[in-house]
């Protein structure tokens, strides 16, 4: 274990789960639905990041919501410098096994990513794909991924589409409680370049929670300074 120079709590090791920052309550909830099923997503990379990420020069990157690690494994063979991010302590633990069997060095974040203390303005890339971001009056999170992105990098948000215009009465699920890509995408100025904002076909996973989804939503913004 050890502790970098924001003071954020990592691990390389077996035990990325220790030291979380947030609230026990969302920790809860995550664990609850990872620990339901032997494996939650298809263990691939997204295929939005693999499409966004094509001719990137590899540098240091955040992943967000990195859940059972297949984005940041593949980041790190591709000889990206990844910190990845997650509420949940399972999800992370098993994250921590796939990159060890891959051979890669990822920095393992337990945290909510407004209580997560990174350092500001340091990611070359910062990638939430699918990210479950609570929304609040202040439009801390928004903010918060807005704010990791380094002068020249890129913020990549990818999200299903449709799911903002979802009945809260159609499930459990309320579409006005999370961050949407429109919502980051309203708070850009003259400081940032918008390069991509529209809806694609999303390349089909095999397998695992939301592969019944069959459109994304992209939106792709580089830092200018």
């Amino acid at each position: 274990m050890t502790r970098d120079n924001a003071g954020t709590t990592t691990s390389r090791t077996s035990s990325p789960a220790d030291g979380y920052a947030g609230d026990p309550a969302v920790r809860a909830e995550w664990d609850d639905r990872y620990a339901d099923r032997a494996q939650l997503w298809s263990g691939r990379p997204n295929g939005a990041l693999v499409a966004e990420v094509a001719g990137l020069t590899p540098g240091r990157v955040l992943d967000v919501g990195c859940g059972e690690g297949a984005d940041a494994v593949w980041l790190a063979r591709g000889g990206w410098d990844v910190t990845a991010l997650e509420v949940s302590g399972v999800a992370l633990e098993r994250a921590a096994g796939h990159a060890r069997d891959a051979g890669v060095t990822v920095r393992w974040v337990h945290a909510e990513l407004t209580e997560a203390a990174l350092p500001p303005g340091s990611f070359d890339l910062v990638s939430a794909q699918y990210p479950a971001l609570p929304r609040t009056p202040d439009a801390a999170n928004e903010r918060a991924l807005l704010g990791a992105v380094a002068p020249g990098g890129v913020l990549l948000l990818v999200h299903h589409a449709g799911m903002d215009t979802r009945h809260p009465h159609d499930s459990e699920f309320d579409p006005a409680a999370y961050v949407w890509p429109a919502m980051v995408a309203a708070l850009l100025d003259d400081d940032w370049e918008l390069e991509v904002d529209e809806q694609r076909p999303r390349p089909a996973p095999d397998g695992g929670a939301g592969a019944h989804h069959t459109d994304d939503v992209v939106l792709r913004a580089r830092r200018l300074r």
